[in-house]
């Protein structure tokens, strides 16, 4: 090559190594600013190899539903707080990281629905949903879901989900994971009992943790079919003017932990058992049930169930639940059913209000029994539910049965 080829050669690559890296999401500047000419360089925010595609009203991406068709695999997609109306999307990469940012973006189906399903269908291996609010998904079939979950590991945190006909709805799959933290649903369902807060199908597993759910409309604030449920430190409660049916149902049985959960049925409920196991008939013969230091409270006029057990239930264990109900628990299963207490309400600082911690008077304090171990899971509470939708640590073991150790 000519010293003159060699020279030009490195003139255009000195050239290629000047331009700027192509990016998505950053905000319009006004044209020919300093700014603008300056934002170009900015537009991609690298985490590793990945992206960050910036989604908002003043961005160059403004739609969700164009997000999900550019995102690739590992990307970051941050969603700035505002109203997106009509903008559905499906979601079929492998890994992905989706967050509100600036405040809660609210995702308004108002008629609109991926696949005619919801408002995101999440179909990827790894994904992983913060910050956003989803409202109103309605469909034909009376099925519509603020997300339908389809495939893979599904973590879900600090997500709000109201007016939908099922918050999230799962698909079935052996593999599948779905993990809730810090959630809110309320006011989701058809209204015909078919569809729920949250229903998932027959998965691997369910984890909800710190979780708040409420008025569900003729259905469950919560139904799982999964193989295996973690449901700690959650507040399922129906309360004033609520409908729901049972506050959870775990149909096909599975091995269940509830652990730490304030649950209440409501005066004007729509079905008088409050938890439910084993009612569609058993998924095989080792479904296991563990109800440890839950405060279960029955506000039906007539009174209510708190545990319908069907026959099958390999094993129960039943250890420092709080029971404000007329009606004790159903123990026809096998197992281990210790120190649970049906009290009254003036046992508590004020629940009217739900605050069930216990007044410093109340001869329920100092009354903890630790419970059995468990090589799978360890059933000693190790947080407790802070409204709304949180958790916090124990300061100390456990002093007495309940929900709420915190003293009043």
């Amino acid at each position: 090559m000519s010293r003159l080829s060699l020279q030009l050669l490195g003139l255009v690559l000195g050239t290629v190594a000047l331009l700027p890296t192509v990016v998505y999401g950053a905000e319009i500047p006004p044209s020919g600013s300093a700014t603008g000419r300056e934002s170009v360089r900015h537009l991609s925010e690298q985490r590793g190899s990945n992206k960050v595609l910036k989604v908002g009203p003043t961005r160059q991406i403004r739609r969700i539903s164009a997000a999900a068709s550019m995102a690739q695999e590992g990307d970051i997609i941050e969603i700035d707080s505002s109203d997106y109306v009509s903008d559905v999307a499906v979601w079929k990469q492998r890994l992905l990281t989706i967050r509100g940012v600036g405040g809660r973006p609210r995702l308004i189906a108002k008629g609109a629905a991926a696949e005619g399903k919801a408002i995101w269908v999440i179909r990827g291996g790894e994904i992983t949903v913060e910050n956003i609010e989803f409202v109103g998904a309605r469909v034909p079939d009376k099925n519509g879901a603020g997300i339908r979950f389809e495939q893979g590991l599904l973590v879900i945190k600090n997500c709000r989900f109201t007016e939908n006909e099922n918050g999230v709805l799962s698909s079935q799959g052996k593999n599948m994971r779905l993990e809730i933290e810090n959630c809110e649903f309320g006011y989701n369902g058809a209204g015909d009992g078919y569809s729920h807060n949250l229903y998932v199908g027959s998965i691997q597993s369910l984890s909800v943790t710190g979780s708040y759910f409420h008025h569900a409309r003729a259905g469950h604030l919560l139904k799982s079919r999964s193989a295996e449920n973690h449901i700690l430190y959650n507040r399922l409660t129906d309360e004033r003017g609520g409908r729901s049916s049972y506050e959870m149902d775990f149909p096909n049985g599975g091995k269940i932990y509830v652990i730490g959960n304030l649950i209440e049925q409501s005066p004007t409920t729509t079905n008088s058992n409050i938890i439910a196991c084993g009612t569609e008939g058993y998924r095989d013969s080792s479904s296991e049930l563990y109800l440890i230091n839950n405060t279960i409270v029955d506000n039906r006029p007539a009174g209510g169930n708190p545990l319908l057990l069907a026959n099958g239930l390999k094993k129960l264990v039943a250890i420092n639940n709080l029971l404000i109900c007329r009606h004790r628990l159903n123990t026809v299963a096998e197992g281990v059913i210790q120190n649970n207490f049906n009290t009254e309400s003036g046992q508590f600082i004020k629940p009217a209000d739900y605050d069930y911690r216990l007044k410093p008077t109340s001869s329920l304090t100092d009354k903890y029994v630790q419970p059995p171990s468990n090589h799978d899971f360890e059933l000693a509470p190790k947080r407790e539910y802070v409204h709304p939708a949180s958790t916090r640590p124990l300061s100390r073991t456990p002093r007495s049965p309940g929900a709420i150790q915190t003293p009043g």
